[in-house]
């Protein structure tokens, strides 16, 4: 009898491993499919199937269980693209309205899925230029895709791709068009907007675009312009860091020939007197601007303690994750911290966007732009 019990306890032991194996198995199947759901969105391409792919990608996630949600991992998908609290979509407004009028300004920015830093850092800029052009309908729109699909899946809320945004202007009848990059420098993504807009020129009556936040690139790393100053002196009275204390501005890179503009920055600070600003780049383009080599110039400079800041329009991915990500054995934090070298090492993540002379700067780009328009 004993033998008996004992034999049916060991069948029902294998039994319930084989339905947790089972269920094991169930919970990676429905993750792994909206990992697909999620990297078929992931993609800087919007075609005619976009908006239901979307659809299904969200529809998808909230089907999943909590313990199913954490095994969502793909390509690009992970447990954060529907998770992580990046604050109230709410308190942004995508400027994708109607009724233009004839005078439209357009602002164009990659974009980031940080509602909080969206808001106050691109929403910030738009909304010093809604206050300054009262006689210009002000719109709104994005480079990137992939972010654009990230916040309509999470959130609900679209924001219009700049041939989007365009194909707007042009239903709306709109005459005088006044394009104004949030951009950094006259780089790719500048570049790539010029390109776009040239197969709109003949869709309106004058088309113009604005400077960018550090105007014209210049010849070598040397060269500077008012814009560079008042942007340097901006960041750095914002920052508010005391002079014993080294502040690494951490901007995005580029392979572009307008990574000089990066050098022209550090110039710029010494030109200014601020020894103790230091500029660096995530993609390490230019090489002297590489996390490890801007390591090395503040050890070199005797700092030991240290404030990493983005010098980016938007404190977004890059800012949260690439400079300030505890977690993440690459990102800056954690590489001036594994360099021991340095007895305190703290982040401000906050974007050039929400200062309020960065947004002045920008008025005043928009400003030249309207006179040249006429």
């Amino acid at each position: 009898m004993k033998k008996l019990i004992s034999l049916l306890i060991a069948l029902a032991m294998v039994a319930a491993m084989g339905v947790a194996a089972f269920a094991e198995d169930a919970d990676k199947a429905a993750a792994d499919a909206v990992a697909e759901l999620i990297d078929a969105i992931y993609v800087q391409e919007r075609t005619e199937d976009t908006d239901a792919q979307i659809e299904a990608a969200k529809a998808g996630w909230d089907a999943l269980t909590d313990a199913q949600k954490e095994l969502v991992e793909g390509e690009e998908a992970d447990p954060d693209y529907f998770g992580r609290d990046t604050g109230d979509a709410s308190a942004d407004d995508p400027l994708n309205a109607d009724d233009i009028g004839e005078n439209e300004l357009l602002v164009v920015s990659f974009g980031t899925s940080f509602n909080d830093s969206r808001a106050e850092d691109i929403g910030g800029i738009e909304k010093a230029l809604i206050a300054a052009y009262p006689d210009w309908s002000v719109r709104r729109g994005f480079t990137a895709q992939i972010i654009i699909n990230h916040v309509q899946a999470r959130d609900g809320e679209k924001i219009d791709n700049v041939a989007q945004a365009l194909d707007r202007a042009v239903a709306n009848g709109v005459k005088k068009l006044v394009v104004q990059p949030t951009h950094l420098m006259h780089g790719a993504e500048y570049d790539e907007l010029c390109d776009t807009l040239a197969a709109y020129t003949d869709k309106f009556e004058a088309v113009v675009v604005a400077e960018p936040l550090l105007g014209e690139v210049g010849a070598d790393a040397g060269e500077v312009n008012a814009d560079k100053e008042a942007v340097a002196k901006a960041v750095v009275a914002a920052a508010n860091v005391p002079e014993d204390v080294a502040l690494v501005l951490m901007g995005h890179g580029t392979s572009h020939t307008a990574k000089v503009t990066y050098s022209q920055m550090q110039a710029q600070m010494e030109a200014l007197g601020y020894k103790n600003v230091f500029i660096g780049t995530v993609e390490g383009e230019p090489e002297e601007t590489a996390c490890d080599a801007v390591i090395e110039a503040v050890k070199a400079a005797g700092f030991t303690k240290v404030v990493l800041r983005p010098l980016m329009v938007v404190a977004g991915d890059h800012a949260n994750n690439d400079m300030a990500d505890p977690e993440d054995e690459e990102s800056w934090l954690s590489m001036f911290t594994a360099s021991g070298a340095f007895e305190q090492i703290d982040c401000q993540i906050e974007g050039l966007g929400r200062i309020p002379e960065v947004q002045a700067l920008y008025v005043a780009h928009t400003a030249d732009a309207i006179e040249a328009i006429g």
